[in-house]
């Protein structure tokens, strides 16, 4: 079915057909009703690309994502993250597109997205401090929300959790259960999340005059191969600690083989915090859950930045919205009372 066919059926004129589908206002509310009807009866789906000749929209998400192993966004969980805001872009006819590229190409990737029209918008995933990224989306005039945000700057929309708040509760937990030497296992830190998340973590030790120790605090891509491999380093050192918090439920699956293959017990031998972003396909538990974590999806944080990126492409000129999202504690098996021999 295409619109010519619905328009025979209909005794309409293509020109009327296409207003009335695309909400322009000079249609009467009668005729648009009975047009929508005719669509959905007859299974039309309009052509997305004649339609953004007519409207000069692309109807087009845009997400830019490095190829470079060393980043987040290769982790699993952007899947969540991009099915969380599909059915917002859905509802209002959008489709997303996914480019990759070199690293340090993205700033030339947006600008031939923006040269082409390819896109009416773009989710900025991953920032880092100061991130050129957000100077050349406002240089550009592309609408764009940021995942995240990137400190040195705020006048831009973003969705973020508060990391620091999270990570500085994590670490408190801990803490009031006897702890002394707490770990840290954290994010690449050149990504403006982890940064923060390493603040939060010192937070906590500083505010309790506990002495910060650099040898138990490691950063690196979320993976659980790093989280087995900086557990094992840990289990080896001769005043090793008895807690960590962690940045990833997937570093933490690491985590646990290391300390199954050392003998050791979690949340007995061994305590672990982490950061939950309720994962779809790796659920951490609801009633039983299976790590100790600081929860917040990052499906909703999909859903929040689709809607305020459409909300911006119709009204481009509002000011910043900006949201923190702040992370809920759930306590899990993961965790318990500090060894008596510490």
């Amino acid at each position: 079915m295409n619109l010519k066919e619905l328009s025979q059926i209909l005794g309409i004129s293509q020109t009327t057909v296409s207003r009335a589908l695309n909400g322009y206002p000079e249609v009467s509310e009668k005729t648009r009703a009975l047009v929508n009807a005719a669509a959905t009866q007859y299974n039309y789906q309009p052509n997305t690309k004649a339609r953004g000749l007519a409207t000069g929209k692309s109807k087009m998400i845009g997400y830019v994502l490095p190829k470079a192993s060393q980043n987040e966004m290769p982790n699993p969980v952007f899947g969540d993250f991009i099915a969380g805001a599909a059915q917002t872009y859905g509802k209002q006819g959008y489709d997303t597109t996914i480019t990759l590229t070199e690293n340090d190409k993205q700033a030339e990737t947006y600008r031939n997205l923006h040269a082409k029209r390819s896109v009416d918008g773009v989710i900025m995933q991953a920032p880092k401090e100061n991130d050129e990224r957000i100077s050349i989306l406002k240089k550009l005039g592309l609408p764009f929300v940021v995942h995240g945000r990137s400190t040195g700057s705020n006048d831009y929309h973003f969705v973020d959790v508060n990391n620091t708040h999270a990570f500085a509760r994590a670490t408190n937990f801990l803490l009031d259960l006897g702890h002394r030497r707490v770990a840290l296992i954290n994010g690449d830190e050149n990504l403006d999340f982890a940064i923060r998340r390493r603040h939060g973590y010192l937070q906590a030790l500083e505010d309790r005059g506990l002495e910060i120790d650099t040898g138990i605090m490691f950063s690196s891509e979320m993976t659980e191969e790093f989280g087995y491999r900086t557990m094992t380093k840990l289990l080896t050192m001769q005043s090793r600690p008895t807690a960590a918090v962690l940045s990833s439920y997937i570093m933490a699956i690491g985590a646990r083989r290391a300390l199954g293959e050392n003998g050791l017990r979690i949340g007995k031998d061994f305590s672990i915090v982490i950061h939950d972003d309720a994962l779809s396909y790796l659920p951490n538990g609801s009633t039983h859950p299976v790590f100790t974590a600081t929860r917040s999806s990052v499906g909703e944080a999909g859903r929040l930045c689709a809607e305020i990126l459409l909300d911006i492409i119709q009204n481009p000129e509002q000011k910043p919205r900006q949201i923190i999202l702040e992370a809920e504690l759930v306590v899990g098996s993961s965790t318990g009372p500090a060894p008596k021999h510490d």
